[in-house]
């Protein structure tokens, strides 16, 4: 038997609700906030100023949802890598206590939304497994886990056979489940943002790339090709696609990748084994693997990438390899799709505000959080523009600082994910549970 090549095509794209109508810019506008980025993040702030009568247009240079949104994992992780206190000593007692309190909210929030503003988004939240894949990821685990639930998440330990019992693989001892956590279709969240945002009043265009930004008379005004914005205010969320946005506003993260695979449905009796009651999976790699299913029951798989081609540096066969490992039960099962997205990975591992003059507000740098805290970044944006002051927000504004060496470091990011991937695989033969 021969197999057929597997087809490079956004899965997301084709299980998605349909976009809702959005043309290109043809003329001049005035408005009170541009949104500059129709990912999750904008349409979410677009959202948020609509519901509150303020004028908002909303333009991407390519379609709503077309980069990170329209291409993530669709899991909903609610919390940070990083333990409460480690957020107060980071973001100092202000905003990491705001930060804090956002966040055992924040996957109920997300879920709230969906509900509240009609989203058909094909949403469930039945939980997430974080599973450790070596003994020092346990203990890393455990402590994470102690201190988020000390702050008042519902967080479970599980050990051993009850590992297995939750998730469906055998490649882990231990692992956290939490209770609020979950999966949605991101780019049917993206339409479904968009779509609420304009029948509350935003203007919206896509393939409208802005050519050019400039401040005249106090306001902003914002050029594309075939067409004019002003603006009090601009919001820039362009996020892992922000080169030319702002300048050096991409020199603050760097873009790593993810790659991802749809494998045929599975059936009723693999899927009662395999992830059961459709929760989520993620572990603690470097060149991390999580897993979900679709509304159809295709598992959705995927680890850490080295470009947007998903074959490049041998991305395809370490998310195939990664099926194994995780799930070997299913490791010949036939795949349907695969396909590559942009993430844009912060330092510190947290999003960031940038107000780099007056009127210019961005919000971007996810880390791989971006289902969860990509809307708790648009209420924030939104609510900056609305009045809220910076220090009850719950990310600081931050100057726009580059990174050390970006130019140099970014050349080699092609190559961090095979790295990666070695170091795990030494650390899981070494301190392997």
């Amino acid at each position: 038997m021969i197999n057929s090549p597997v087809k490079e095509e956004i899965h997301w794209t084709v299980t998605a609700e349909a976009a809702p109508e959005c043309q290109q810019l043809d003329s001049s506008i005035d408005v009170d906030v541009l949104v500059v980025g129709a990912g999750l993040t904008g349409c979410r702030t677009a959202l948020g100023l609509a519901e509150a009568g303020v004028s908002v247009a909303l333009v991407d240079s390519q379609e709503i949802g077309w980069g990170s949104s329209g291409r993530s994992g669709g899991q909903c992780n609610p919390i940070w890598r990083q333990t409460p206190q480690k957020l107060i000593d980071m973001l100092g007692e202000t905003h990491g206590a705001r930060l804090i309190q956002t966040t055992l909210t924040a996957a109920d929030d997300l879920f709230g939304d969906i509900e509240r503003f009609g989203v058909q988004c094909d949403a469930v939240q039945n939980g997430w497994i974080q599973a450790a894949h070596t003994k020092k990821a346990r203990t890393n685990l455990r402590a994470l886990g102690s201190s988020w639930a000390a702050a008042g998440l519902d967080i479970q330990e599980i050990e051993g056979d009850a590992v297995l019992d939750a998730s469906g693989s055998p490649a882990y001892a231990f692992a956290l489940r939490h209770a609020a956590g979950g999966h949605v279709q991101p780019l049917s969240l993206t339409r479904g943002y968009a779509r609420a945002a304009i029948e509350r009043g935003a203007h919206a265009f896509q393939r409208t790339p802005i050519t050019n930004l400039e401040r005249i008379d106090g306001k902003w005004k914002a050029s594309s090709t075939n067409g004019q914005i002003t603006a009090e205010n601009v919001v820039l969320t362009t996020n892992g696609y922000s080169k030319g946005a702002w300048p050096d506003l991409e020199k603050t993260f760097h873009g790593l990748f993810s790659v991802a695979l749809a494998t045929q449905p599975l059936t009723e009796a693999q899927q009662a084994e395999i992830l059961p009651g459709k929760v989520t999976i993620s572990d603690s790699r470097l060149a991390i693997y999580f897993a979900r299913y679709d509304r159809d029951g295709r598992l959705i798989f995927g680890c850490v990438g080295s470009s947007e081609r998903v074959d490049h540096l041998g991305g395809f066969h370490r998310v195939k390899r990664g099926l194994k490992t995780v799930f070997p039960q299913i490791a010949d099962i036939p795949v349907e799709r695969k396909w590559a997205g942009r993430i844009a990975v912060t330092p510190e591992m947290m999003p960031h505000i940038h107000e780099p003059a007056p009127g210019i507000t961005a919000g971007i740098g996810f880390s791989g959080r971006g289902i969860a805290m990509t809307s708790v970044m648009g209420r924030a944006l939104s609510a900056k523009l609305l009045g809220t002051q910076a220090d009850d927000l719950p990310f600081p504004i931050q100057p726009v600082t580059p990174i050390p060496f970006h130019g140099i470091t970014s050349h080699l990011i092609p190559f961090a994910a095979p790295a990666m991937t070695l170091r795990d695989r030494f650390e899981t033969l070494t301190d392997g549970i």
